[in-house]
């Protein structure tokens, strides 16, 4: 992953600010991408272990990074503003520094924070309270003008790759060999990981709205669904097409004209200030009273960023209100198992005024 250079000041204040509400002297910050949200530094990766690779601690002057060998200098282009402290136990060596800084209240991501570090943590520091913290994710959903640029790239590179692999989708062809492809095309188009496993589900596996690639070959009248997206600078794009192999029945463009429909008032309809459930029932009502209610049976939508999957959603269940700038996607989908299904989804960025939509793909039904 390639650093993440951008303003620290004004993410650092919000982080603060939870220390402030949770009355704590220092938080730990072991999620990896609340580690590069609020340092640069990148690590292992996302999907590595922080506790080996790289752990931060926030204090309300500072910011330390506690690193070993492997990654010191890679920590210190990526993060120059932390204080880079080499360990070779990550246990011990947040304990010192603890120790060292004098604090009695220490605060960890409650979601994140494993029984087995914090075991260690209590064995290392019998004086010290620790204090489970909630809310940093949140402090990642709204976007700033650069991060909104690197999605709107890594989109793009999503868009260049699905045209490219369009022409290769025939009957006789297996999905994992297009998923592979699409895999090829967007690193070859600048993507540096894939911001998750390829989809690529054909007739009646179309129904599965997480399809992963099978052996299956595609066969003549196959629904084929295509969810894929790419990674720019740590930040992903996700977007999703149906297509339909070959001429498509009466049945297949009434459902898929019905899921543009609910995806297009969707989009119209969202605003700053409505709730996630109100942006939700835009797209579910309108599958609901054509008589798909009970084949729609995901969020509308949910935040993207430096995770694929992060907040705010677009779902029956949230009651947080959308800010601008937030980065969503906008997917409904009708699935009826043995038949198949379609889902139509867009990255977009909610404006003051509406949506700015990043995703170039077009919505009309292909026949391939």
């Amino acid at each position: 992953m390639s650093a993440v250079r951008l303003p620290l000041d004004e993410r650092l204040s919000r982080a603060r600010a939870r220390l402030e509400a949770e009355r704590v002297d220092a938080l730990v910050v072991l999620k990896p991408q609340n580690r590069t949200y609020l340092t640069g530094f990148t690590g292992g990766g996302p999907s590595h272990d922080t506790w080996r690779d790289g752990v931060a601690l926030l204090t309300p002057t500072e910011v330390h990074l506690l690193i070993d060998f492997r990654y010191l200098d890679q920590a210190v282009q990526e993060a120059p503003q932390a204080r880079h402290v080499r360990v070779s136990n990550m246990a011990e060596g947040l304990a010192e520094l603890v120790g060292h800084l004098g604090v009695r209240r220490l605060g960890f991501e409650s979601e994140v924070l494993t029984v087995a570090q914090w075991r260690q943590l209590t064995e290392r520091l019998p004086e010290v309270e620790l204090v489970p913290v909630s809310g940093l994710d949140r402090i990642r959903w709204r976007k700033d003008p650069e991060e909104v640029e690197r999605i709107r790239r890594a989109a793009a590179i999503g868009d260049q790759a699905f045209r490219a692999v369009l022409p290769l989708v025939r009957p006789g062809v297996r999905e994992r060999e297009l998923a592979l492809e699409l895999e090829f095309q967007m690193r070859r188009a600048g993507a540096e990981a894939l911001a998750f496993d390829v989809v690529v589900a054909s007739g009646p596996r179309s129904a599965m709205p997480h399809g992963r690639a099978s052996d299956r070959p595609l066969q003549a009248g196959d629904l084929v669904t295509f969810d894929f997206g790419a990674v720019v600078d740590g930040y992903r794009s996700d977007c999703t097409r149906t297509v339909v192999l070959g001429p498509a029945t009466a049945e297949q463009r009434r459902v898929y004209e019905t899921v543009r429909r609910a995806q297009e008032a969707a989009e119209a309809g969202l605003r700053p200030g409505m709730t996630g459930k109100a942006g939700d029932a835009l797209a579910r009502d309108l599958l609901a009273a054509a008589g798909y209610g009970e084949a729609f049976g995901h969020s509308l939508g949910h935040g993207v960023g430096l995770e694929v999957h992060e907040g705010p959603t677009l779902s029956p269940r949230e009651e947080a209100t959308l800010e601008p700038d937030v980065v969503l996607t906008v997917e409904p989908g009708i699935y009826r198992s043995g038949w198949g299904g379609v889902r139509i989804e867009d990255l977009v960025v909610l404006r003051a005024g509406g949506v700015e939509v990043l995703t170039g793909l077009p919505k009309d039904l292909l026949e391939v």
